[in-house]
């Protein structure tokens, strides 16, 4: 077993095999992890799953369970009235969408200031993350784009909630202005699509043709496609 002070994240292995674990198998090997750094550690105190003690530092408190849920998480906040080292506990993922899972819900126990643990099937005990405080880091980018496509949304034309596919986006309102300019004028040049369709981007916006929706018929000049006058006649554009 690999020993470490706590605070750092690291992995140690604990002999014992399991099957299909239960809360109680996590048990021992977080316990002889955590006493490898040199902790006191005991289980069932007070509401607490799992406390560890070592000199006259803060307790740590884990909370066990067989998977992520927002009864672990509430458990493990309530215990943040008690101590700032705060963990959960959880059996380790199993393929793709086990670890995408895992991923979203490492990034939500972040922010929440906890501690994250993972127990394989083996034994092996894995810390991902220690307890610390939160700080949020903007990305000056998506800030950027979410006001862009706010700002350039004509109206409101989804339901909040809805699925993503077909959702009316800005660039799909401009999209339907240009194949509904083409479709009066005919083949028209893509400055002139911009200035009557109220499209800044017409020209690039037909020229990669994301829809389907359009066709260059000379330098600079686009029509309707067939597929983009089945979408006008179908109410799809």
């Amino acid at each position: 077993m690999m020993v470490r002070p706590i605070g750092v994240a690291g992995v140690c292995r604990y002999t014992t095999a399991m099957s299909k674990p239960v809360e109680t198998d996590l048990y021992a090997p977080v316990k002889t992890f955590f006493e490898g750094c040199g902790y006191a550690v005991k289980a069932e105190i007070g509401a607490a799953d799992v406390v560890a003690v070592r000199a006259d530092e803060p307790p740590v408190i884990v909370e066990l369970k067989t998977g992520f849920s927002l009864t672990l998480l509430q458990q493990a906040v309530a215990r943040q009235a008690v101590t700032d080292q705060v963990y959960v506990a959880v059996p380790r993922w199993k393929g793709k969408a086990g670890w995408r899972a895992f991923k979203g819900n490492l990034g939500l126990c972040k922010r929440l200031g906890l501690g994250v643990i993972t127990v394989s099937l083996a034994g092996e005990v894995q810390v991902h993350h220690d307890p610390a405080p939160f700080l949020p880091r903007k990305v000056k980018r998506r800030q950027v784009s979410l006001m862009s496509e706010f700002e350039r949304r004509q109206g409101d034309p989804n339901q909040g909630g809805a699925v993503r596919r077909g959702i009316i986006t800005s660039y799909r309102q401009e999209a339907l202005r240009c194949a509904a300019f083409l479709a009066v004028s005919g083949a028209s040049k893509g400055a002139d699509v911009a200035k009557g369709a109220d499209a800044p981007k017409a020209t690039t916006l037909m020229r990669l043709n994301h829809y389907g929706w359009f066709q260059k018929v000379a330098t600079g000049i686009y029509d309707l496609s067939d597929a983009g006058h089945t979408a006008l006649k179908e109410g799809q554009a």
